[in-house]
């Protein structure tokens, strides 16, 4: 299997309160074993392609379950 990294940006929209959704992303983000480096505007996580993409999904399903949400998601094989 091959590595990859991601940096992802979540926008809940139209949300009282912004941080439950991003604060669950980067749980889902640690739960699957990703390493992840937090910023102020997105998160870099990196690991292996089947977890990534498990944790991208399963961060955008809660997001978008508590409401409406955008997800920016830059991909590599190469960083």
């Amino acid at each position: 299997m091959a590595e990859i990294s991601a940096q992802v940006s979540l926008y809940p929209l139209r949300q009282p309160d912004l941080g439950p959704p991003i604060r669950a992303a980067w749980r889902i983000f640690e739960e699957q074993g990703l390493e992840v480096e937090r910023g102020a505007m997105s998160t870099v996580l990196w690991g292996e392609e089947e977890e990534v993409w498990a944790a991208l999904r399963e961060a955008f399903g809660y997001a978008a379950g508590q409401g409406e949400a955008v997800m920016v998601i830059t991909l590599s094989n190469a960083c």
